[in-house]
């Protein structure tokens, strides 16, 4: 056992602090770009890397020369001038060394401290040789239920800069960006290949100077159409360049000189070369590079005790993407020979190019930056330990991801994960969706769209829905059989989105349809009409289950009584009738056949007749369906005694503090002394000759939906202890703090973890009867949490004195809830 590993109960609860990653944390990389964006990361040593603006995938991509440095003068001293990063770390092993490009030979900082507050990231640089103090703050705007201003396409990025000392400071930092608009990959040489000739336009207006980029011959209908920018919002001491173009490394050492000397930069871009006699006899042509390269700079004198901000905006715009999913190399290649059509990325019905996402953003910056600093403050000032915060906010990362993606229709669209250069897991794949809480929570609208989308354009006449959408984005149905788990639990999230919203016209319009699916669903999976589903069940582990079993049945039961809820308001009392005898009776049943008195179990005679069954085994998605219904707040399916003896059960027999100890030939994204929660056990043996795929692995979306049903039965202190395992395999340094993995980067089932706040808060909510209540489960004499619903958002702060007096306040900072009765 790794004694590191064993947290005392005061470590798992001690609230306060924040979770901060030194420069030398090379994986941990936070993602700047709105919802359906693209992005751009911010590593630990305040770096710009893996720029995914493209509309595809990327990590590793790069644009060279794109930088933010630092000139400072004090009074009676040299000039100090570093990049604004700190310095680069090991490993340093390369065919050809660090590249012009990536000016690895210019001076750094000697350290940097980065912490990522969502949608804030917070780098501060240090250097003794440096009279100044920076920190980096960035961020895109993020407003839970306003989809549109959280999905622009940009990166705003200050810099902080304050003067210890008591003399004044002359200061400049200059932003310097390619122009890769038409980026067409890398030759061999590592340059960015470019598919049209690019120019850089210098413009000016009130609250914005910079650059705006474009490709000179590209039309609106080319796939690679689009543009860029690298801006300013300050006013004062502004210069500007057009960077020298191609000859060796004349244009870095003419930009680093001339931004050394004094500041400022000069306009002239040509100087007449003589005498290379070498360069016009071979093919030099990596040296003569397409991109264009321009900077802006600005001045100010800063004085003792003084602060002043710096601030840039870098934003894009290109609104083409392909109409379809392209994940396998089949369609690699049909994207390659022009095999796709295109359609628009919702964000350029908002705007006409980059420059105008520019402005808008300047225009609305107060509201943009101020809802955004809200939801930090009110999502990071929860009561609770940093590492539970952190997993809750380290996961909406994915719906900024490319993961995620809204076409110019408004329907929002999404990958399972994404692979470094093409995504994985098409088509809003129901049964991993079933898991994810975090868009359903933030922006119910976005999230109504994939019911839209589930049940009014990828339904088959006979009710059998597709577990990929397909069809949304002009491509044939998704040929395989539906997934049990999925189709179920895309009828509970009907109910759920209803409740949170109180939507009544999106009730009706899905209505007929969500009717058609529940018939055809028990029907094709209640074989024998007792009420427990026994049939042919395809589900998220990409088998089929044989036979009853919890994870399926649970989900079946509330997606049932979400439905007797949901007829009875629309008046529909013969269905209501029907289904809540139905409810009644298989609730009862599915207990009574599955419980073994410790936890559920699945039914079959023989678990080998079967490949890839569990049987006896210790499920820990055995209680999936639970999980599901007290999120849509629809409360218990089963016993609340044998659903806690249950996960009583899965914590004793599934968590492993040291994964050395578990044998496994599958994926791995838990090894050695790393502890987490497998998938499946065998306590009492029985485990199938060849069990269900997956078996052994540690999923962190299952994790966290385990301790969100953990918390709910009072087992805070395990399910802590899973979460904290969980933050302490991504922790900058093995794994990526912002991209918990499965199949790809930025998994979505890991959206689960949003529900760590509402349940901890002990919040409910309910849109159609407008009420909303909390009942903390810890802290609860001094209690602050975030809440959301589909009307509002803001902080509920709750107090017990020792006389037992409770004093409620709840604080509104986006939307009304006039009219909801806080109870």
């Amino acid at each position: 056992m790794n004694k590191d590993l064993l947290h005392s109960k005061v470590e798992l609860f001690e609230t306060g602090g924040e979770i901060s990653y030194q420069g030398d944390a090379n994986v941990a990389k936070f993602l700047l770009g709105g919802i359906g964006t693209g992005n751009i990361a911010v590593g630990a040593r305040g770096q710009l890397l893996d720029w995914e603006i493209f509309n595809w995938p990327g990590k590793g991509q790069f644009v060279p020369f794109s930088f933010f440095a630092i000139r400072t003068k004090e009074e009676g001293e040299e000039p100090v001038s570093r990049i604004l990063e700190s310095k680069i770390k090991p490993p340093f092993y390369k065919s050809h060394g660090f590249l012009n490009g990536e000016l690895a030979g210019i001076p750094r900082f000697e350290k940097s401290k980065m912490v990522g507050k969502q949608p804030f990231v917070y780098v501060d640089l240090e250097d003794s040789k440096v009279p100044v103090k920076v920190r980096m703050e960035a961020y895109t705007p993020f407003i839970p239920l306003d989809a549109d201003n959280s999905g622009i396409p940009t990166a705003i990025i200050k810099y902080k800069v304050s003067n210890p000392t008591n003399k004044p400071i002359d200061v400049s930092v200059v932003g310097t960006m390619a122009n890769v608009v038409g980026f067409d990959g890398y030759d061999v040489f590592n340059n960015v290949k470019l598919v049209d000739q690019v120019e850089n336009e210098y413009r000016e207006e009130a609250g914005l100077k910079g650059w705006y980029y474009k490709a000179k011959n590209l039309t609106e209908k080319d796939m690679k159409f689009g543009s860029m920018s690298i801006a300013t919002t300050n006013e004062s001491g502004i210069s500007r360049k057009k960077w020298l173009h191609g000859q060796w490394t004349d244009n870095a050492q003419d930009f680093w000189d001339d931004f050394v000397e004094d500041g400022k930069l000069t306009e002239e871009e040509e100087i007449e070369a003589k005498g290379c006699d070498l360069l016009a006899h071979y093919d030099f042509s990596f040296l003569n590079l397409k991109e264009r390269i321009s900077s802006i700079c600005c001045s100010e004198t800063i004085k003792p005790n003084e602060e002043k901000e710096f601030e840039f905006l870098i934003s894009w715009y290109f609104p083409n993407r392909p109409k379809g999913w392209i994940e396998y190399d089949a369609d690699l290649e049909r994207y390659r020979n022009g095999g796709y059509d295109i359609i628009r990325n919702y964000y350029a019905t908002l705007f006409k190019d980059a420059w105008d996402v520019s402005k808008y953003v300047v225009d609305k910056k107060d509201y943009l930056e101020g809802k955004s600093k809200d939801f930090e403050n009110a999502l990071f000032n929860t009561s609770l330990p940093a590492y539970v915060i952190d997993a809750v906010a380290s996961n909406i990362m994915s719906m900024k991801s490319h993961c995620c993606f809204r076409i110019e229709n408004g329907n929002f669209l999404g990958w399972e994960g994404i692979r470094d250069y093409v995504g994985c897991g098409q088509g809003n794949v129901n049964h991993v969706w079933n898991y994810a809480t975090a868009v359903a929570n933030l922006f119910p609208e976005l999230e109504i769209t994939m019911r839209n989308v589930e049940f009014n354009v990828e339904l088959d006449d006979d009710g059998c829905m597709p577990f990929r959408a397909r069809k949304c984005l002009g491509e044939s149905r998704w040929d395989m059989i539906p997934a049990c788990d999925g189709e179920f639990g895309s009828i509970l999230r009907i109910y759920r989105e209803w409740k949170y919203t109180g939507d009544d016209e999106f009730l009706k319009g899905i209505w007929d349809n969500m009717m058609k699916a529940l018939e055809f669903s028990i029907k094709e999976w209640d074989t024998d009409g007792d009420g427990v589903l026994d049939g042919k069940m395809h589900v998220t582990y990409d088998i089929e289950f044989y036979g009853p079993n919890t994870m399926t049945n649970t989900i079946y039961l509330g997606a049932i009584k979400g439905v007797v809820e949901m007829a009875e308001h629309l008046g529909k009392q013969d269905i209501a009738d029907k289904y809540r005898a139905l409810y009644e009776k298989a609730s009862v049943l599915v207990d009574e056949k599955l419980f073994n008195g410790e936890y559920y179990i699945q039914e079959l005679e023989d678990v080998d007749a079967y490949r890839y069954q569990y049987g006896i085994g210790c499920l820990t998605d055995q209680l999936l369906g639970q999980f599901m219904a007290q999120a849509a707040g629809l409360g218990y399916v089963l016993p609340k005694a044998h659903v806690k003896k249950a996960l009583q059960s899965i914590y004793k027999y599934n968590f492993k503090e040291c994964m050395e100890d578990v044998p496994n030939v599958q994926r791995t994204y838990a090894l050695n002394d790393e502890a987490g929660l497998v998938l499946c056990s065998w306590p009492k043996g029985g485990r199938p000759r060849f069990p269900f795929a997956y078996c052994d692995e540690v999923w962190t979306g299952v994790e966290y939906q385990v301790a969100v049903t953990m918390i709910k039965e009072g087992m805070i202190e395990e399910a802590f202890t899973i979460i904290k395992a969980i933050r302490d395999r991504y922790d900058g340094y093995k794994r990526c703090p912002w991209s918990e993995t499965e199949a790809g980067h930025h998994y979505i089932r890991p959206m689960s973890s949003y529900s760590l706040i509402p349940t901890l808060a002990g919040y409910s909510c309910d849109m159609v009867n407008k009420t909303m209540s909390f009942a903390p489960v810890i802290n609860e004499k001094d209690y602050t949490t975030f809440w959301i619903n589909g009307k509002g958002w803001g902080t509920y702060h709750q107090t017990i004195d020792d006389k037992g007096e409770v004093k409620k306040e709840v604080t509104v900072l986006y939307g009304n809830i006039d009219d909801v009765k806080v109870e």
